[in-house]
């Protein structure tokens, strides 16, 4: 066998899809060996119409001298619209060895034009059914077949969210089609093959609609039939034959409809199912619908019809509830352990007629009552009347709640109360591949990373929304921003967000606005900060896949965005006008606002400037070398009009805010020199602070890294640690489960911060998971290199609490891990792997070239080691792929007690002192920072490779004599 093997195909970042709708799919591929320093030298590609005609392909890509492995476009005769086509690959790695070919994988193209739709938008007939009614529509269709097929397959879609029954039984597990878009542009269709679930002797085909957020009242404004009053659907099934022939079953004038068991359903408010009425087995051949009513076609457009981008909703876990009790108000209560989003199924044996009330809610009140005043109007109800059959099992179809407790009213009860047994929680989401882990040795942080992940899960349930159970649960496009990172090391979110920005793309303004949510069924305007999820959004999936085709989908809306703030303001290279969220909940704020201290021009300005290099640096990679021209001259000259505006010639920042002071670290706004001088501004407010934030939705997202990226490492390690209000520890502290719009949603006391503006699932402050994973646990990327290709481990090791960290991370390559601890002692021990195909830049802090180990070697002796050098922050190398195990001592420890301090701090801000530091101590890479973010006020311990406290004490001397 090979010791080289292409492994994981993918075509279009999913195995085997069906129902894609590109005519030039991208296929990628990992290398497997167990060989270190493993790279692909090149690759063939074949296509085939089917498994045993790859004699005959479509497409040989021949022998292509390459290493590219992901993001391979296919490049053969066009492709024809509703075929499955089969591939396989072969790799050749730097030895000019050639692996085996691949597992075969496949694709199914979905239609490729509107032409190809027979179909017509049907629904009840309107003189028979009222189009405003509540009850969910049944519509259905029987046909019979000609022979035994060889291939079915459905295309469906809704004018509102539907379910898709043949001959009783359900074809997919998948919730919420065809989810919500910008439904004007455009509306996604599903593919499905039912082949297995036709008969030759009858069948039947049975649509169940609901409203979804279509026809429900969506968004702050509640307002009703936002995109449309009537619902409808559309599908369309090929039949193919043995003989090559084709038949369609098509929606038309010929399908009946009805009502059910489904009275009310809606997005916020939940649902009212009646048991009673349920017209069993309707979607089968033989059920009787002579009672049904007739259907007509109804004026909806087909050009907006496009195929299903991202995955599916689905039910991903079931969670059982771990308590049920009586609250002091009397109230029968389940809860579910994880604030959680989805929906409760009751398994139920009760009298015919009885009826269950459901009503969700994320917290308790401080006396332990059921609280909901949280969810303003939504009311997450769902009331079940039931059939009186043993083992009746029900879960809610068309919405769903975000929640940890559920109040039960109307449910038999026996001796011990409510039945646990009886209730599960179905976890529902897009079915995102997870990608990213990270622990660490303080468990409170590793329940805040778990907070952050069930944040994004319960907001990433088809498009990233602000909050999953009040009545809002919008697509702000500035939480979506600041969280993109994150998220993306989380899961694998390249469709999710294509899909999504391809909806912002369409609500764009004629004059380049973007609105702040996204579908805008809120007329919600534009702000800086959100409108520049534009930008960033696309740039940061192409940092993390290399995904070239949706940056240059979303080009001509980027550069639409930058063109907008150009056109604002009496300044070209200010934003200084209009209305901006600003540091959106920010606690500088003034009593009675929400938006934070620092001022709306100088984040305006900030995210032109940052914008404006996105934009430029898309241009490069898309060869557009006169944009890139352009907009180099454009974000340097707002980069000087910045600082001209808002940074003195001594380096101060002219608004002494934190968030002021991130902004302009974290977009690179400030001369060089005065860096060390803003970087410190920013850490004495912090300790100025007692080592709290005060920033909000625009500055916390880049915090803690705007200070471990200037040297203060273990200010932003402390600030985390905090689990004081505020900070991320607080709500930990308090038993969350998620992540708090508020950083004191819930006080000390137990009262709330409000109740007009308070979720407890909203992850935009998860943005310090980016921060975990690539400070703390040191895993990050290259930047000028997309989707990990070239990987930098750098961990910076906390100076408190934490005895180590570990990430993972599924790249488009293969899995990345980056892993340091402290053993007893006092050595270090940095474990890294790096997939074939990729390198890596490692930085060992604080280690010497003679003492440093891998796998118990001297580094140059080290396999897939390519380049070894000592700075001063210890050592830097440059490896290929493979599982390293590195060790080095970090030396012994010395203790500064408060009286070596009086003046240190200010010393070390001078020349001289730096000139000492470099003379005497020029291997102690972290020693400036250490003592600089002392806690004066306490005995103070930090490591020291092979110093002597002789050595110590004669430099600690010097700076105090300065």
């Amino acid at each position: 066998m090979s010791p080289i093997q292409a492994v994981k195909l993918t075509c279009e970042y999913q195995s085997n899809p069906i129902g894609i709708g590109t005519p030039h799919p991208r296929f990628g591929w990992q290398m497997r060996t167990e060989e270190r320093d493993a790279k692909q030298s090149a690759y063939r590609i074949l296509v085939a119409e089917n498994e045993s005609s790859f004699a005959l392909p479509v497409w040989d890509s021949g022998k292509v001298e390459s290493d590219d492995s992901i993001q391979v476009v296919y490049g053969g005769a066009p492709l024809k619209p509703r075929a499955r086509y089969f591939y396989k690959v072969k790799i050749w790695d730097g030895a000019c060895r050639a692996s085996e070919w691949s597992e075969t994988g496949y694709f199914e193209t979905a239609l490729f034009s509107t032409d190809e739709w027979k179909a017509k938008w049907i629904t009840p007939k309107e003189d028979e059914l009222d189009k405003h009614a509540e009850p969910a529509f049944l519509l259905r269709k029987r046909f019979v077949l000609k022979d035994k097929p060889v291939s079915a397959r459905v295309y469906s879609t809704a004018a509102g969210i539907y379910e898709l029954e043949i001959n009783g039984r359900q074809v997919t597990e998948d919730l919420f089609a065809p989810g919500w878009t910008s439904y004007h542009s455009r509306i996604q269709y599903q593919t499905y093959d039912v082949t297995s679930l036709l008969r030759t002797e009858g069948n039947c085909i049975g649509i169940l609609l609901g409203d979804g957020w279509y026809r429900s009242g969506m968004g702050n404004a509640q307002r009703n039939f936002r995109y449309g009053d009537r619902r409808a659907a559309l599908l369309q099934l090929h039949i193919r034959y043995a003989d090559g022939t084709e038949e369609i079953v098509a929606t038309d004038e010929s399908w009946k409809a009805a009502t059910g068991a489904i009275r009310y359903s809606t997005i916020l408010h939940g649902e009212t199912y009646d048991a009673r009425l349920e017209q069993e087995d309707w979607s089968t051949f033989s059920y009787d619908d002579s009672l049904w009513l007739a259907t007509e076609a109804c004026e909806l457009p087909m050009n907006v019809l496009v195929a299903q981008e991202n995955e599916s909703a689905r039910v991903t876990e079931t969670l059982k509830p771990i308590a049920a009790w009586v609250t002091p108000a009397g109230e029968r209560v389940l809860d579910m352990g994880q604030n959680m989003v989805g929906r409760i199924r009751m398994t139920l044996d009760v009298p015919e007629g009885t009826e269950i009330v459901l009503s969700h809610a994320e917290v308790l009140d401080g006396e332990g009552n059921f609280y909901v005043d949280n969810l303003r109007s939504a009311k997450q109800t769902v009331r079940y009347i039931a059939k009186g059959r043993p083992g009746e099992s029900y879960a809610p179809h068309f919405t769903f709640m975000g929640f940890r407790y559920v109040k039960v009213e109307g449910f038999p009860l026996g001796a011990e109360g409510l039945p646990l047994e009886a209730f599960v929680g179905e976890v529902i989401h897009t079915d995102m591949e997870p990608t990213g882990s990270f622990e660490c040795s303080d468990e409170r942080v590793n329940q805040l990373q778990r907070n952050i992940r069930w944040g994004q899960r319960g907001n990433f349930l088809d498009l990233p929304t602000d909050c999953p159970q009040r009545d809002e649960r919008l697509g702000w496009t500035g939480d979506a921003q600041v969280f993109i990172s994150t998220a993306l090391f989380n899961y694998h979110g390249a469709s999710f967000f294509a899909k999504w920005l391809h909806d912002l793309r369409e609500e764009q303004m004629p004059d380049g606005g973007v609105p702040m949510v996204v579908p805008d069924v809120e007329r919600s305007g534009v702000s800086a900060g959100w409108g520049d999820a534009a930008v960033i959004c696309p740039w940061t999936v192409y940092q993390y896949y290399g995904d070239k085709r949706l940056l240059a989908e979303q080009y001509a809306s980027m550069r639409k965005w930058v063109e907008y703030i150009r056109a604002q303001g009496d300044q070209e290279y200010l934003w200084n006008s209009g209305f901006h969220c600003g540091d959106w909940l920010a606690l500088d704020a003034m009593p009675g606002s929400y938006v934070g201290a620092t001022p709306l021009p100088f984040i305006a300005t900030a995210y032109y400037a940052y914008s404006a290099r996105i934009l430029r640096d898309a241009a490069k990679v898309l060869d557009r070398k006169e944009d890139y021209i352009r907009y180099e001259a454009l974000h340097r000259n707002v980069v000087h009009a910045f600082r001209r505006e808002f940074v003195t010639e001594a380096g101060i920042v002219a608004y002494p805010t934190q968030t002021a002071y991130v902004l302009a670290l974290a977009f690179d706004l400030l001369e060089e020199p005065m860096r060390p001088r803003v970087a410190k501004d920013l850490h004495e407010l912090i300790v100025d602070n007692g080592y709290h934030l005060t920033t909000g939705f625009i500055g916390t997202p880049y915090l803690c890294t705007a200070l471990s990226n200037h040297g203060y490492h273990a200010t932003a390690v402390r600030l985390l640690l905090q689990d004081s209000y505020p900070g991320w520890l607080y709500s930990v502290s308090q038993g969350a489960t998620t992540i708090w719009e508020h950083w004191d949603g819930i006080k000390p006391d137990g009262t709330f911060w409000s109740e007009n503006m308070n979720s407890f699932n909203h992850y935009a402050y998860g943005a310090i998971g980016d921060w975990l994973y690539r400070k703390v646990a040191g895993l990050g990327m290259d930047e000028t290199v997309p989707a990990y290709k070239r990987v930098r481990i750098e961990p910076l090791f906390g100076l408190e609490s934490m005895s180590y960290a570990r990430a993972t991370f599924q790249s488009p390559y293969g899995e990345i891990e980056s892993a340091w601890s402290l053993l007893d002692n006092n050595e270090m021990k940095v474990e890294v792997r790096i997939p074939p195909n990729a390198t890596a830049e490692v930085v060992l802090r604080g280690a010497f070239l003679e003492e440093a180990r891998e796998g118990g070697k001297r580094l140059h002796e080290g396999n897939g080691i390519h380049s070894i050098k000592a700075t001063e922050k210890g050592i830097v190398l440059s490896i290929g792929s493979g599982r390293y195990e590195f060790s080095y001592p970090i030396g012994r420890t010395l203790k500064i007690p408060y009286s070596y301090d009086t003046r240190l701090d200010d010393a070390l801000s001078t020349e001289a002192a730096t000139a000492i530091l470099k003379r005497e101590l020029p291997q102690i890479f972290h020693i400036v920072d250490i003592i600089r973010t002392a806690s004066f006020k306490q005995i103070v311990e930090f490591p020291l490779t092979q110093v002597s406290r002789e050595r110590m004490d004669s430099v600690l001397e010097q700076l105090n004599s300065l």
